[in-house]
Protein backbone atom coordinates (compact mmCIF):
# COMPACT_ATOMS: atom_id res chain seq x y z
CA UNK A 1 0.00 0.00 0.00
CA UNK A 2 1.36 3.27 -1.05
CA UNK A 3 -1.51 5.55 -0.27
CA UNK A 4 -2.69 6.90 3.11
CA UNK A 5 -5.54 9.18 4.52
CA UNK A 6 -6.83 9.99 7.20
CA UNK A 7 -10.06 12.21 5.76
CA UNK A 8 -11.14 9.83 3.04
CA UNK A 9 -14.15 11.99 1.45
CA UNK A 10 -12.38 15.23 1.28
CA UNK A 11 -10.20 16.17 -1.47
CA UNK A 12 -8.04 19.23 -2.44
CA UNK A 13 -10.26 19.67 -6.00
CA UNK A 14 -13.66 20.00 -4.11
CA UNK A 15 -12.87 21.49 -0.74
CA UNK A 16 -15.01 24.36 0.38
CA UNK A 17 -13.21 25.98 2.98
CA UNK A 18 -14.27 27.63 6.54
CA UNK A 19 -16.01 30.55 7.03
CA UNK A 20 -13.47 32.00 9.26
CA UNK A 21 -11.33 32.00 5.84
CA UNK A 22 -13.43 34.30 3.84
CA UNK A 23 -11.82 36.62 1.39
CA UNK A 24 -14.42 39.42 2.58
CA UNK A 25 -13.03 39.36 5.85
CA UNK A 26 -10.37 42.28 7.20
CA UNK A 27 -7.72 38.71 7.76
CA UNK A 28 -8.15 35.71 5.36
CA UNK A 29 -5.26 34.21 6.41
CA UNK A 30 -3.92 34.50 10.38
CA UNK A 31 -0.91 32.29 10.84
CA UNK A 32 0.29 29.18 9.36
CA UNK A 33 -0.24 26.92 12.59
CA UNK A 34 -3.80 28.23 13.21
CA UNK A 35 -5.26 28.10 9.44
CA UNK A 36 -4.45 24.34 9.67
CA UNK A 37 -6.28 24.19 12.83
CA UNK A 38 -9.48 26.69 11.26
CA UNK A 39 -9.47 23.92 8.62
CA UNK A 40 -8.61 20.62 10.55
CA UNK A 41 -11.31 21.31 13.22
CA UNK A 42 -14.70 21.43 10.73
CA UNK A 43 -13.21 18.29 9.09
CA UNK A 44 -13.59 16.52 12.19
CA UNK A 45 -17.03 18.11 12.35
CA UNK A 46 -15.70 20.35 15.57
CA UNK A 47 -16.57 23.85 15.43
CA UNK A 48 -12.82 26.14 15.28
CA UNK A 49 -14.54 28.78 17.48
CA UNK A 50 -14.93 27.46 20.48
CA UNK A 51 -11.18 27.38 20.96
CA UNK A 52 -10.55 31.02 20.00
CA UNK A 53 -10.51 32.12 23.82
CA UNK A 54 -7.42 32.27 24.19
CA UNK A 55 -6.84 35.17 22.29
CA UNK A 56 -7.42 37.59 24.98
CA UNK A 57 -3.55 36.74 26.40
CA UNK A 58 -1.95 38.62 22.97
CA UNK A 59 0.73 40.90 24.45
CA UNK A 60 2.88 43.01 22.91
CA UNK A 61 5.99 41.82 23.69
CA UNK A 62 8.17 44.95 22.81
CA UNK A 63 9.25 43.96 19.09
CA UNK A 64 6.22 41.78 17.92
CA UNK A 65 2.65 40.86 19.18
CA UNK A 66 2.31 37.65 20.53
CA UNK A 67 2.19 34.94 17.71
CA UNK A 68 -0.83 33.49 18.48
CA UNK A 69 -1.44 29.53 18.52
CA UNK A 70 -4.02 27.33 20.33
CA UNK A 71 -2.99 26.07 23.61
CA UNK A 72 -2.68 21.78 23.04
CA UNK A 73 -4.22 21.80 26.58
CA UNK A 74 -7.25 23.79 25.24
CA UNK A 75 -7.72 21.13 22.25
CA UNK A 76 -7.58 18.60 24.77
CA UNK A 77 -10.22 20.19 27.14
CA UNK A 78 -12.26 21.14 24.31
CA UNK A 79 -12.41 18.37 21.96
CA UNK A 80 -10.74 15.43 23.12
CA UNK A 81 -8.05 16.09 20.69
CA UNK A 82 -4.18 14.56 21.63
CA UNK A 83 -1.48 16.27 20.10
CA UNK A 84 1.69 15.14 21.23
CA UNK A 85 5.71 15.84 19.47
CA UNK A 86 6.44 13.18 16.73
CA UNK A 87 10.05 12.60 17.36
CA UNK A 88 11.86 11.88 14.11
CA UNK A 89 14.82 9.37 14.08
CA UNK A 90 13.79 8.42 10.30
CA UNK A 91 13.06 9.66 7.39
CA UNK A 92 10.11 12.38 8.16
CA UNK A 93 7.97 11.16 5.49
CA UNK A 94 7.86 7.69 6.54
CA UNK A 95 7.09 8.73 9.97
CA UNK A 96 4.35 10.75 8.89
CA UNK A 97 2.75 7.78 6.44
CA UNK A 98 2.96 5.31 9.75
CA UNK A 99 0.89 7.89 11.50
CA UNK A 100 -1.53 8.22 8.39
CA UNK A 101 -2.05 4.63 8.66
CA UNK A 102 -3.30 4.85 11.78
CA UNK A 103 -5.44 7.58 11.13
CA UNK A 104 -3.53 10.60 12.85
CA UNK A 105 -2.45 13.77 11.37
CA UNK A 106 0.95 15.38 11.39
CA UNK A 107 1.42 18.51 11.46
CA UNK A 108 4.83 19.62 10.53
CA UNK A 109 7.40 22.23 9.52
CA UNK A 110 8.61 22.20 5.82
CA UNK A 111 9.78 24.99 3.50
CA UNK A 112 7.44 27.02 1.70
CA UNK A 113 8.95 27.31 -1.51
CA UNK A 114 7.68 24.09 -2.50
CA UNK A 115 4.03 24.59 -1.37
CA UNK A 116 1.22 25.60 -4.38
CA UNK A 117 -1.10 27.18 -2.66
CA UNK A 118 1.55 29.95 -1.83
CA UNK A 119 1.38 30.74 -5.61
CA UNK A 120 2.36 34.55 -6.16
CA UNK A 121 4.11 34.96 -2.98
CA UNK A 122 6.66 32.52 -2.13
CA UNK A 123 5.62 29.43 -4.62
CA UNK A 124 9.38 28.59 -6.06
CA UNK A 125 10.60 32.26 -5.42
CA UNK A 126 11.28 32.17 -1.59
CA UNK A 127 12.59 29.83 0.91
CA UNK A 128 10.38 30.00 4.33
CA UNK A 129 9.18 27.47 7.42
CA UNK A 130 5.56 27.01 7.27
CA UNK A 131 3.17 24.25 9.14
CA UNK A 132 1.06 22.22 7.65
CA UNK A 133 -1.50 19.39 8.46
CA UNK A 134 -1.01 16.49 6.59
CA UNK A 135 -3.95 14.45 4.90
CA UNK A 136 -3.21 12.64 2.34
CA UNK A 137 0.00 10.65 1.05
CA UNK A 138 0.59 8.63 -2.16
CA UNK A 139 4.69 7.52 -2.15
CA UNK A 140 4.04 5.45 -5.43
CA UNK A 141 2.49 8.91 -7.65
CA UNK A 142 4.68 11.33 -5.19
CA UNK A 143 1.43 13.34 -4.10
CA UNK A 144 0.83 14.96 -1.10
CA UNK A 145 -2.55 16.87 0.18
CA UNK A 146 -2.61 18.60 3.24
CA UNK A 147 -4.34 22.13 4.87
CA UNK A 148 -2.32 25.07 4.85
CA UNK A 149 -3.49 28.70 4.59
CA UNK A 150 -6.74 28.99 2.83
CA UNK A 151 -7.97 25.25 2.83
CA UNK A 152 -6.83 21.45 1.78
CA UNK A 153 -4.17 21.94 -1.25
CA UNK A 154 -2.41 19.26 -3.36
CA UNK A 155 1.44 18.96 -4.43
CA UNK A 156 2.92 16.45 -6.53
CA UNK A 157 6.29 15.38 -8.02
CA UNK A 158 9.52 17.69 -8.10
CA UNK A 159 7.70 19.56 -4.62
CA UNK A 160 6.57 16.26 -3.05
CA UNK A 161 10.82 15.65 -2.92
CA UNK A 162 11.54 18.94 -2.27
CA UNK A 163 8.83 19.12 0.60
CA UNK A 164 10.79 15.72 2.10
CA UNK A 165 14.13 17.17 1.09
CA UNK A 166 14.57 13.56 -1.31
CA UNK A 167 16.16 12.73 -4.61
CA UNK A 168 17.67 15.83 -5.93
CA UNK A 169 17.03 18.23 -2.96
CA UNK A 170 18.55 16.26 -0.23
CA UNK A 171 20.73 17.68 1.96
CA UNK A 172 23.96 16.61 3.67
CA UNK A 173 21.94 17.21 7.11
CA UNK A 174 19.15 14.88 7.62
CA UNK A 175 15.95 16.51 7.45
CA UNK A 176 14.86 17.06 11.05
CA UNK A 177 11.71 19.02 11.02
CA UNK A 178 9.40 19.94 14.45
CA UNK A 179 6.75 17.47 13.62
CA UNK A 180 3.56 16.97 15.54
CA UNK A 181 0.61 14.05 15.61
CA UNK A 182 -2.70 14.05 16.78
CA UNK A 183 -4.24 11.25 18.03
CA UNK A 184 -8.32 11.85 18.11
CA UNK A 185 -11.10 10.99 20.57
CA UNK A 186 -13.14 7.60 20.18
CA UNK A 187 -16.32 10.25 20.70
CA UNK A 188 -16.32 13.19 19.89
CA UNK A 189 -18.04 15.66 22.81
CA UNK A 190 -21.56 17.21 22.13
CA UNK A 191 -21.84 20.97 21.56
CA UNK A 192 -22.96 21.51 25.13
CA UNK A 193 -20.06 19.92 26.14
CA UNK A 194 -17.50 21.93 24.22
CA UNK A 195 -19.91 25.46 25.21
CA UNK A 196 -19.12 25.04 28.90
CA UNK A 197 -15.43 23.57 28.48
CA UNK A 198 -15.39 27.13 25.85
CA UNK A 199 -16.88 29.18 28.74
CA UNK A 200 -15.01 28.42 31.49
CA UNK A 201 -11.56 28.79 29.04
CA UNK A 202 -12.70 32.21 28.75
CA UNK A 203 -12.73 32.62 32.21
CA UNK A 204 -9.29 31.09 32.48
CA UNK A 205 -7.73 33.68 29.80
CA UNK A 206 -9.86 36.63 31.32
CA UNK A 207 -7.39 36.24 34.33
CA UNK A 208 -4.42 35.43 32.74
CA UNK A 209 -4.95 38.90 30.06
CA UNK A 210 -2.19 41.43 29.38
CA UNK A 211 -1.53 43.51 32.88
CA UNK A 212 -2.03 46.74 30.55
CA UNK A 213 -3.17 47.44 27.94
CA UNK A 214 -1.21 45.61 25.01
CA UNK A 215 -2.08 48.03 21.61
CA UNK A 216 -1.03 51.57 23.93
CA UNK A 217 2.16 49.87 24.89
CA UNK A 218 2.49 49.58 21.03
CA UNK A 219 1.25 53.00 20.49
CA UNK A 220 4.04 54.03 22.44
CA UNK A 221 7.01 53.16 20.21
CA UNK A 222 5.28 52.13 16.92
CA UNK A 223 6.42 55.69 15.34
CA UNK A 224 9.81 54.82 16.68
CA UNK A 225 10.20 51.16 15.21
CA UNK A 226 8.74 52.61 12.34
CA UNK A 227 11.19 55.55 11.38
CA UNK A 228 13.91 52.13 11.75
CA UNK A 229 11.96 50.09 9.68
CA UNK A 230 12.08 52.77 6.60
CA UNK A 231 15.64 52.31 6.84
CA UNK A 232 15.52 48.54 5.51
CA UNK A 233 15.26 47.32 2.65
CA UNK A 234 11.22 47.22 1.55
CA UNK A 235 10.85 43.56 2.16
CA UNK A 236 11.29 44.02 5.83
CA UNK A 237 8.18 46.34 6.03
CA UNK A 238 6.31 43.23 5.35
CA UNK A 239 7.91 41.17 8.43
CA UNK A 240 7.55 43.56 10.52
CA UNK A 241 3.76 44.36 9.81
CA UNK A 242 2.64 40.93 9.53
CA UNK A 243 4.37 40.51 13.25
CA UNK A 244 2.57 43.71 14.39
CA UNK A 245 -0.11 45.03 12.80
CA UNK A 246 -1.10 41.48 11.55
CA UNK A 247 -1.01 39.52 14.13
CA UNK A 248 -3.17 41.78 16.45
CA UNK A 249 -5.62 42.22 13.97
CA UNK A 250 -6.34 38.55 12.90
CA UNK A 251 -5.97 38.35 16.75
CA UNK A 252 -8.90 40.35 17.39
CA UNK A 253 -10.89 39.12 14.46
CA UNK A 254 -10.92 36.16 15.20
CA UNK A 255 -12.35 36.79 18.81
CA UNK A 256 -14.95 38.52 17.58
CA UNK A 257 -15.39 35.37 15.34
CA UNK A 258 -15.29 33.57 18.85
CA UNK A 259 -18.33 35.81 20.62
CA UNK A 260 -20.33 35.60 17.66
CA UNK A 261 -20.26 32.05 18.08
CA UNK A 262 -21.13 32.48 21.74
CA UNK A 263 -23.96 34.56 20.77
CA UNK A 264 -25.20 32.07 18.10
CA UNK A 265 -25.01 29.26 21.06
CA UNK A 266 -28.20 31.48 23.29
CA UNK A 267 -25.64 33.21 24.84
CA UNK A 268 -26.71 37.48 25.05
CA UNK A 269 -25.18 40.51 25.89
CA UNK A 270 -22.38 40.69 23.68
CA UNK A 271 -22.73 42.94 20.59
CA UNK A 272 -20.92 45.85 21.87
CA UNK A 273 -18.33 43.33 22.53
CA UNK A 274 -18.13 42.01 19.36
CA UNK A 275 -17.94 45.28 17.58
CA UNK A 276 -15.31 46.58 19.94
CA UNK A 277 -13.00 43.36 18.87
CA UNK A 278 -13.76 44.15 14.81
CA UNK A 279 -12.78 47.81 15.36
CA UNK A 280 -9.08 46.55 16.83
CA UNK A 281 -9.12 44.85 13.24
CA UNK A 282 -10.52 47.68 11.10
CA UNK A 283 -7.86 50.07 12.81
CA UNK A 284 -4.88 47.53 12.25
CA UNK A 285 -5.67 47.14 8.58
CA UNK A 286 -6.17 50.85 8.06
CA UNK A 287 -3.18 51.54 9.94
CA UNK A 288 -1.00 48.93 7.96
CA UNK A 289 -2.01 51.02 4.84
CA UNK A 290 -0.75 54.20 6.32
CA UNK A 291 2.20 52.51 7.71
CA UNK A 292 3.46 51.39 4.00
CA UNK A 293 2.69 54.99 3.41
CA UNK A 294 5.01 56.30 5.99
CA UNK A 295 7.47 54.13 5.17
CA UNK A 296 7.94 55.59 1.47
CA UNK A 297 7.60 59.27 2.37
CA UNK A 298 9.77 58.82 5.73
CA UNK A 299 6.77 60.40 7.13
CA UNK A 300 6.42 58.79 11.03
CA UNK A 301 4.08 61.88 13.05
CA UNK A 302 0.60 60.82 13.73
CA UNK A 303 1.05 56.85 13.79
CA UNK A 304 0.13 56.49 17.28
CA UNK A 305 -2.45 58.53 17.27
CA UNK A 306 -3.82 56.33 14.18
CA UNK A 307 -4.07 53.71 16.63
CA UNK A 308 -6.03 55.17 19.20
CA UNK A 309 -9.40 53.74 17.95
CA UNK A 310 -7.93 50.16 18.56
CA UNK A 311 -6.54 51.18 22.28
CA UNK A 312 -9.76 51.93 23.47
CA UNK A 313 -11.69 49.17 22.04
CA UNK A 314 -9.19 46.60 24.08
CA UNK A 315 -10.03 48.58 27.10
CA UNK A 316 -13.92 48.47 26.17
CA UNK A 317 -13.59 44.85 25.27
CA UNK A 318 -12.06 43.91 28.88
CA UNK A 319 -14.53 45.79 30.61
CA UNK A 320 -17.80 44.28 28.76
CA UNK A 321 -16.14 40.57 29.46
CA UNK A 322 -15.42 41.55 32.98
CA UNK A 323 -18.92 42.09 33.41
CA UNK A 324 -19.87 38.78 31.55
CA UNK A 325 -17.47 36.68 32.92
CA UNK A 326 -15.14 38.17 35.40
CA UNK A 327 -14.86 37.77 39.07
CA UNK A 328 -15.53 40.84 39.97
CA UNK A 329 -11.62 42.16 40.83
CA UNK A 330 -10.33 43.37 37.23
CA UNK A 331 -10.95 46.46 35.09
CA UNK A 332 -9.28 49.29 33.55
CA UNK A 333 -9.59 52.76 33.36
CA UNK A 334 -10.21 54.02 29.63
CA UNK A 335 -7.09 55.08 28.03
CA UNK A 336 -7.48 58.58 26.78
CA UNK A 337 -4.36 58.67 24.28
CA UNK A 338 -1.65 56.58 23.51
CA UNK A 339 1.17 58.84 24.68
CA UNK A 340 -0.39 58.80 28.17
CA UNK A 341 -0.95 55.12 28.53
Amino acid sequence: MTEAVVFEALSAAGYIRSPLHALERDWPETNCYLDAWIEVLPSLGLPPEACLAYSLTQDFEGDQFTFFKVPLEDLEALYGLKVTELAIYDRVENHIFHQLERGRLSLVEVDSYFLPDTQGVGYHELHGKTTIAINRMDFENRTLEYFHGLGLHRLEGDDFDGVFQRGAHEKPVAFRPYTEFVKFPEKVPSREQILSVSEDLLRHHLKRRPAENPVASFARVFPEQVERVSERDFDFFHLYAFNTLRQLGANFELFSSYLQWLAAQGRTGFEEAVAEAKTISSTCKMVQFKLARAVMRKKFQGLDESLLPAVTAWDNLILHLDRHYGDGEAGFAPVVSAAGA
